[in-house]
């Protein structure tokens, strides 16, 4: 008999499902090709404001700054049809960094943008040059580090036996695809779901359990916000991030709430989400189970971080569709915020202006017809994440060459 080796074994597996074309392995075509901005004239320049303090901006600028760093200098970065190396985003980032340090008038910055930027819009989503906004905030949890009547649910590292499959080694026409799975009985399959995870036992003795919560709710939107603080009932705090996904699709649970008419579209947020599921338990298991879709986590000295793994500013870091737009980058919204009352009600809505980094991305992000800005923690950025869903405007800037 010959010797197996499960590494062959699995490549002639992986080649087999690409010839053949299985359903379950489906590769999603390649979007990174597509342009999702187009460079606008001056006289479709939007008019430039800032609703916050330059000096949020700086710091996110800075972690920009520091993220292109890291990269090979010659590094390209796409805009529309334009490309621009690293060494140029700093740059680029550096002068307008510069300028922002005088706290210039309204008048003298669109002046100076004018002058020295090049901007790019989104193409938008359903409706051309329309981006859907949403938020995302950082969560605090109460936590144990043993497993007690109060804290029975856990916070799982990346388990070892969960592998990635980087799909461009095997064809240049797979670049930027992935798939994730497992290796068991000779055979590459499916990570296990959600369902198998928290009720089955599938990973016991395969991964750390790095905490444990005491509210199902809080971990699955944990995992939805992608990092968050834990507070341990001994005093520590510990910053968690996101390390790895199941390779599930996500899939919303707000949607299925909306679609069996539990919550009406118009009500639906986040705070109106774990409303119901905590006035009906019954339910609990069978909606989070909807998303199969899973999240593993790993502890950072300091955070939240995005997926360039520099800290994330609240109200200036942005997470966008990486595969389509410029990482790192600087940008321009347009959109609208909520305003709350001293009850921690939302009493009025109201347009603003605001320039963002590119410093994070999402499993719902998808095309450039999305966005989520990172609210920071709190009440008001849960309020404000949970319930933003707005449509509005997205542009890039980058120095003139």
């Amino acid at each position: 008999m010959p010797f197996f080796n499960p590494r062959i074994y699995l490549i002639a597996i992986l080649f087999f499902l690409f010839m053949a074309g299985c359903a379950a392995y489906k590769i999603q075509p390649d979007i990174s090709e597509k342009t999702a901005l187009h460079r606008i004239p001056l006289s479709e320049y939007p008019v430039f404001s800032d609703d916050m303090g330059y000096d949020e901006l700086e710091c996110g600028i800075c972690n920009s700054i520091s993220y292109f760093k890291l990269v090979s200098p010659s590094k390209k970065f796409k805009f529309g049809n334009d490309f621009f190396s690293a060494t140029h985003m700093i740059e680029s980032l550096k002068h307008f960094k510069n300028y922002i340090q005088t706290k210039p008038s309204k008048q003298n910055l669109n002046r100076f943008v004018r002058s020295n930027y090049l901007v790019y819009k989104s193409i938008g989503g359903s409706k051309p040059g329309q981006v859907l906004f949403t938020g995302y905030y950082e969560p605090v949890l109460k936590g144990s580090l043993r497993q007690t009547n109060e804290y029975r649910f856990p916070v799982y590292a990346r388990p070892d036996d969960l592998i990635t499959v980087d799909l461009s080694l095997f064809s240049p026409r797979f670049k930027g695809e992935k798939i994730i799975g497992r290796y068991f009985d000779q055979a590459f399959v499916p990570y296990h779901e959600r369902n198998e995870i928290d009720y089955e036992g599938s990973l016991k003795g395969k991964t750390e359990i790095i905490a444990w919560v005491n509210d199902p709710v809080d971990l699955f939107f944990l995992q939805i916000q992608g990092s968050g603080r834990i507070y341990f009932d001994s005093g520590q705090i510990i910053n968690v991030h996101y390390h790895a996904t199941n390779g599930r699709p996500y899939r919303s649970i707000g949607k299925l709430l909306i679609e069996n008419g539990k919550i009406s579209r118009s009500q639906m947020s986040m705070q109106k989400i774990r409303s119901y599921l905590n006035d009906n338990p019954e339910e609990l298991k069978t909606i989070l189970n909807y998303n199969p879709s899973y999240i593993f986590f790993k502890i950072e000295k300091e955070g939240p971080l995005g997926c360039l793994n520099v800290k994330l500013t609240p109200g200036r870091s942005i997470a966008l569709d990486r595969r389509i737009l410029p990482a790192g980058a600087l940008a321009f919204i347009e959109t609208k915020k909520p305003l709350i009352d001293g009850s921690g009600q939302i009493h009025i809505w109201r347009n603003f202006k605001r320039f963002v980094l590119n410093h994070d991305t999402g499993g719902a992000i998808k095309g450039p017809g999305r966005a989520d800005l990172f609210y920071g923690n709190g009440l008001y950025a849960e309020i404000a994440a949970g319930h933003m869903k707005h449509l509005g405007k997205l542009y890039f800037l980058i120095l003139k060459p």
